[in-house]
């Protein structure tokens, strides 16, 4: 018996990077997963892969932006499939006009948006999901959220604010939703190298080889790492986890910062770059 048997998932932002292989992967282990997704094409994409390999899946257009859309994905999946047992809340919209740099560069305009990109829709994805949840008196929520949500980075305060907000929200929902057997966790990825990092880095594989030293376990992350984060949460393995932040960055944020700068160093000074590496 598979983990996943006769569930029915929805993976927003599904079409590939971390949501394409987390629908893989629940499909994998026998859920119905509907991938929700602005990118149509390769949302449909995803669907013939996971039906190649005997997956029950089927994608779904949906604007994070619009809260109607988010409403319709949910009657979406029931109607098709009879229920809602796991939502991951994993798409952001990208490009938000304004919504770059620091307090003092941020528009006003470009902060609501922001916050609209990701916050709202987490919010209005799980107000949906959770009465169809609670029908089959039991559930599980995702939000994929990151290392950025427990460390910051500089000149990034929606990015950053999203992903901490989202931690928050995660524990607060878990708390009010545990009554009814629905458990909220959220994961915390590292670097995770997908479809389109991958063509980056493959151009400055030096600087790749750089960026990997960072790790304690001297490599990034695949999303394949994170989808069977999901897949554990999801399954009843994890069925007495629920509010958790769950770090899945090979060790990166564990590092004592002075340690890791004289580690960096030494690392520089035993492999200089030439000109043609940089």
């Amino acid at each position: 018996m598979k983990r996943l048997s006769n569930k029915v998932a929805i993976v927003t932002g599904g079409a590939q990077g971390i949501g394409g292989a987390t629908a893989r992967r629940l499909a994998e282990e026998g859920a119905k997963v509907l991938i929700a997704d602005i990118d149509t094409k390769t949302a449909q994409q995803n669907v013939q892969t996971i039906k190649s390999f005997g997956g029950i899946a089927d994608e779904f257009s949906v604007d994070i932006m619009n809260p109607e859309d988010i409403e319709a994905m949910i009657k979406r999946a029931v109607e098709q499939w009879g229920k809602l047992d796991i939502l991951v809340n994993n798409a952001f919209a990208r490009g938000t006009t304004g919504s770059n740099g620091g307090a003092l560069e941020v528009t006003d305009e470009g902060w609501d948006m922001g916050m609209k990109a990701v916050v709202k829709h987490v919010f209005l994805a799980t107000k949906y999901a959770v009465p169809e949840m609670r029908k089959v008196q039991c559930g599980s929520i995702v939000n994929i959220s990151s290392v950025h949500g427990l460390l910051m980075s500089t000149q990034s305060i929606v990015y950053e604010t999203w992903k901490t907000a989202m931690l928050g929200a995660t524990r607060q929902m878990a708390l009010d939703f545990g009554p009814w057997n629905i458990r909220v966790n959220a994961i915390c990825p590292g670097h995770i190298v997908n479809e389109t990092q991958a063509q980056v880095w493959e151009l400055n594989p030096n600087k790749f080889r750089f960026f990997k030293e960072q790790y304690p376990l001297r490599r990034t992350g695949q999303t394949v790492d994170i989808a069977n984060a999901v897949v554990f949460l999801c399954s009843g393995e994890a069925s007495f986890i629920t509010g958790l932040a769950m770090v899945v960055d090979g060790g990166l944020s564990i590092q004592l910062q002075d340690d890791f700068a004289k580690r960096m160093a030494l690392y520089i000074d035993q492999h200089p770059q030439t000109e043609e590496s940089k």
